[in-house]
């Protein structure tokens, strides 16, 4: 069924409705290019939890356009991300379940989640700091994935919502948690501009040297969530070396140059061209599950680290960045377990990560820019991802 305008900035204002109403719960079609699909208005009260004694819930950001973002202090996560299509229509380009017991119970944890205390890998679960070991909980065969264990994608984040733009997350890491050194203080600022523009400010301090690299681990599906799969997205990396990785995704040390590789984004590329192509890096990864090397391209006063569009509504998104890194990963390991808030599944391939970061295992890799965090130094960083029709 075809809306107008004025029918779906009705519904678009109808999300914050049911945020306040907890009993409310509406559904709205939309219609992304040729696949028709579901976009779910979120019930609050299935959101509303109380989890190692500290309660759970849904935060709705908006701005002028009718876009609008859905957040959960569980885990940090961005669980939706309206956005209007070429059409005006509004597409839900991020993946997420309909619920806090769905997003606790799902086989993948990280969907939508602000990662920590270090995004990516460290070998082995070890690194040393002036000498001294430190152990981490192997979650990744035998390396340490997303900070562990019990990374930031399973806390409860404190959560503060000045104005109808902006989500202040807070949280204690304390010393030794999931083996890190030091207590570190962290504070994620989600911003919603009225450029269209989700900005994410990352804070940290720390009262004993140790590592960080913090990021968010949204999956996009830019033709919408259930709309199929993300191989006919139109990719760009602004990005001339990638990072090389054994068997197991740890870094071989040395950066590697894109051109005359089927890692070659420099200019726009389907993401499924060369996806399938027999190379061993792509074995490795099974599809694309590797850092980019930015190359300083210069864009809103950041670096530009990538642009792409969904094929089926137009939708386009630029990132913007202060990390050295991006990591591509092609949703290779989406295996139709879990079902997304629409109803649809996480089918293989059907939603992309792109996440800005320092480099993976840079904690053992002396020629990576460094992660090391001091006492008295303040971490911080910005990213920015703009969506466009």
């Amino acid at each position: 069924m075809k809306r107008s305008v004025k029918t779906i900035f009705a519904i678009a204002l109808s999300v914050a409705v049911a945020a306040c109403n907890p009993t409310e719960k509406k559904e709205a079609t939309t219609t992304p290019g040729d696949s028709a699909q579901t976009v779910t208005l979120l019930d609050s009260t299935k959101f509303q939890k109380e989890i190692d004694g500290k309660k759970t819930n849904l935060y709705i950001l908006k701005n002028k356009n009718n876009m609008q973002a859905a957040f959960t202090n569980y885990g940090g996560r961005i669980v939706s991300l309206l956005v209007p299509d070429s059409a005006g229509k509004l597409v839900d380009v991020v993946t997420g379940f309909e619920s806090v017991d769905a997003f606790e119970k799902a086989t993948e944890p990280y969907f939508g989640a602000t990662i920590g205390r270090y995004g990516n890998r460290i070998a082995k679960g070890k690194f040393s700091l002036d000498g001294k070991a430190y152990t981490l909980f192997t979650n990744n065969g035998q390396n340490t994935l997303h900070g562990g264990k019990k990374g930031f994608q399973y806390v409860v984040w404190d959560a503060a919502q000045p104005d109808a733009h902006t989500l202040v997350l807070t949280y204690l890491s304390k010393d030794m948690e999931e083996g890190y050194p030091g207590n570190l203080n962290v504070k994620v600022t989600y911003s919603l501009t009225d450029n269209n523009e989700l900005k994410m400010d990352y804070e940290a301090t720390t009262d004993k040297k140790t590592v960080v690299n913090l990021t968010n681990h949204a999956f996009f599906n830019l033709n919408g969530e259930g709309s199929g799969s993300i191989l006919n997205h139109s990719l760009q990396i602004y990005a001339d070396q990638y990072t090389p990785v054994d068997s197991t995704l740890i870094p071989l040390g040395k950066n590697a140059a894109v051109k005359g590789t089927p890692f070659d984004f420099t200019t726009a590329t389907t993401i499924g061209k060369r996806v399938e192509e027999k190379n061993e890096q792509l074995k490795n990864g099974t599809g694309y599950d590797h850092n980019y090397v930015l190359n300083g391209t210069k864009g809103m006063g950041m670096t530009h680290a990538a642009t792409i569009s969904g094929d089926l509504t137009g939708i386009k998104m630029d990132i913007y960045t202060q990390e050295p890194g991006l990591q591509f990963y092609s949703g290779n390991f989406m295996q139709g377990k879990n079902t997304f808030k629409g109803g649809a599944k996480d089918d293989f391939r059907t939603a992309f990560a792109l996440e800005t970061q320092h480099f993976p295992d840079s904690p053992n890799q002396p020629a990576f820019p460094s992660t090391v965090l001091n006492p008295g130094q303040q971490y911080k960083t910005s990213s920015i991802y703009t969506f466009s029709k």
